[in-house]
C-alpha cells in the first residue's frame, strides 16, 4: 500500500480552514474515518508518511461536503496544495527556472512525496508537457487529478498562461500508466 507525505494532507485541511473556518473543520471531522479523524485532531506532521488511502478519503470527503461530490473540487485542492507547498521553500526556483525545468524537478521530488511509483516528464514542444505516473501501487482518479492540478499550478507559477490539461490514459481504466498532458501559452 502506498504512502503520502503529511504535507499533502495538511494543505487540504488548511483549505477547509481558510475557506470554511472552524465550522468547516467541525463538519469535516465526523465524516472521516476514526483513523483519519485522529490524525487531523492530533495535528498532521508534514514530513511524516501517512497511508495513501487516507489522502484519498480526505479529498473525497472534502469534495462531497464542500463541492458537488463530482471530484471537480480536487483540482482546486491540488492547486491550493501547490501554492501551500511550493511557494515557500521553492519560491526562488519558480523565479529563475523555466516551466520545463520546474516540471523536471518533480521527477526528482516524487519520492519525497510518495513512496510508490515514479514520475516521468516529457516534452512535445516548448509549451507542452506530458507527465506519466508509473508503477504506483494503488492508482486512483483522485490522485491523477491531484497531480494534474499540481502540474497546472506549477506551470502557472513558472510563467505559463492559459494552461489546459487532460488525462489521456489511466491505469484505473486499464492503461499501462497514467498520462497527463498540459499545454500553455
Amino acid at each position: 500500500m502506498a504512502n503520502v507525505k503529511g504535507s499533502a494532507l495538511s494543505s487540504r485541511v488548511l483549505w477547509v480552514q481558510l475557506n470554511h473556518g472552524e465550522a468547516g473543520i467541525s463538519r469535516l471531522l465526523p465524516q472521516c474515518s476514526v483513523e483519519l479523524r485522529a490524525i487531523i485532531e492530533g495535528g498532521i506532521h508534514k514530513a511524516k508518511w501517512y497511508p495513501f488511502e487516507q489522502f484519498i478519503e480526505l479529498i473525497s470527503t472534502i469534495d462531497r461536503l464542500f463541492g458537488k461530490g463530482d471530484l471537480a473540487l480536487v483540482d482546486e485542492l491540488a492547486r491550493h496544495g501547490a501554492d501551500a507547498n511550493l511557494t515557500t521553500i521553492y519560491r526562488l526556483f519558480y523565479k529563475v527556472g523555466t516551466t520545463h525545468w520546474i516540471l523536471g524537478r518533480a521527477v526528482r521530488l516524487w519520492s519525497a512525496h510518495y513512496d510508490s511509483g515514479y514520475l516521468e516528464v516529457m516534452t512535445r514542444g516548448p509549451k507542452t508537457a506530458v507527465l506519466r505516473i508509473r508503477g504506483f501501487d494503488t492508482p486512483h482518479k483522485i490522485h491523477c487529478r491531484s497531480v494534474m492540478g499540481w502540474a497546472q499550478r506549477s506551470i502557472e507559477l513558472s510563467g505559463g498562461k492559459h494552461v489546459t490539461s487532460k488525462e489521456t490514459t489511466c491505469r484505473v481504466d486499464g492503461g499501462e500508466f497514467c498520462q497527463l498532458e498540459s499545454s500553455w501559452e
